[in-house]
């Protein structure tokens, strides 16, 4: 009779170490997202209300981060524009990582021409760089968020089919899916119910780092101008409009570029919990 093995836990410093990894980084993505969801329904201030006497308020209680170019309310844009970048960047973590799971099952489990030819699709893919390919589809596409979206999606879409490809490759001839298949369980119980649980802890790790992935890559297509379209506001347009008043207004270009960097701190503080088995 097989006894099943036990796999040591962490040691306790480095249990604690995650656990303050883990800490945080909930506290800075819980403060960010939260402000974020928030400004998508309410903020202190209008978005686009422009006020002449406001133009380059410095920082104040009445403005936390100053006012803009157009005395509108840095913090509410802010807020606006970090709500914008999580919202775009989970839908594309989540678009992308579905399809990679859905197509690095099957490769990974069946092999065989699926397998070849998908691989081939992902070597492509990834012989380009991915900015350089988003913004070769959006020029095809046109702008907009939906268009973004969607190609965000697909450029990070071979990520994923790779780490679970791998997983699959490890675990389709485990012993208890061999079992599984000797006893006539469904094959598609057996991709998604006996294997697909075993590889959370990896592809949860993989899912976080992609959010920081896709916060920066939709930033930085928001900041060339292809993604979010002003008056909406989003930090890398944000980021994109201040650059010309670094010193007439430095905390212009100081709130959007801190929330960016805290969003993506966070997120991977929140990983690195993760991955030291802090969960």
């Amino acid at each position: 009779m097989d006894t099943p093995s036990v796999r040591p836990g962490p040691s306790a410093p480095r249990a604690r170490k995650a656990n303050l990894y883990l800490a945080a980084g909930l506290v800075m993505t819980g403060l960010a997202v939260s402000l974020g969801v928030l400004g998508l329904f309410w903020t202190p201030y209008s978005t686009t209300a422009m006020s002449v006497p406001d133009r380059f308020a410095p920082p104040s209680l009445a403005h936390p981060f100053g006012t803009d170019n157009f005395g509108r309310d840095i913090f509410s844009r802010v807020m606006q524009g970090m709500g914008t970048t999580v919202c775009i960047s989970v839908l594309v973590v989540l678009a992308s990582a579905a399809a990679g799971v859905l197509l690095g099952a099957f490769t990974g489990y069946f092999g065989g021409l699926l397998d070849e030819v998908v691989m081939r699709f992902t070597d492509a893919v990834n012989g380009f760089p991915s900015i350089l390919l988003a913004l070769v589809m959006i020029s095809l596409l046109g702008n907009g968020r939906q268009n973004l979206i969607l190609s965000l999606s697909i450029v990070f879409v071979p990520s994923y089919v790779r780490i679970v490809r791998s997983e699959y490759l490890r675990l389709r001839d485990a012993d208890y899916i061999c079992r599984a298949r000797l006893m006539g369980v469904n094959r598609l119980r057996v991709l998604f119910v006996h294997i697909l649980p075993n590889i959370l802890p990896v592809l949860s790790v993989s899912l976080l780092i992609g959010l920081n992935n896709a916060i920066l890559a939709e930033s930085g297509m928001s900041y060339l101008g292809i993604g979010i379209q002003p008056p909406e506001a989003s930090l890398g347009n944000m980021l994109s409009d201040a650059q010309g008043y670094l010193q007439a207004a430095p905390w212009y270009a100081l709130a959007p570029g801190l929330s960016i960097v805290w969003l993506v701190l966070g997120f991977s503080l929140f990983g690195e919990g993760i991955r030291r088995g802090g969960v």
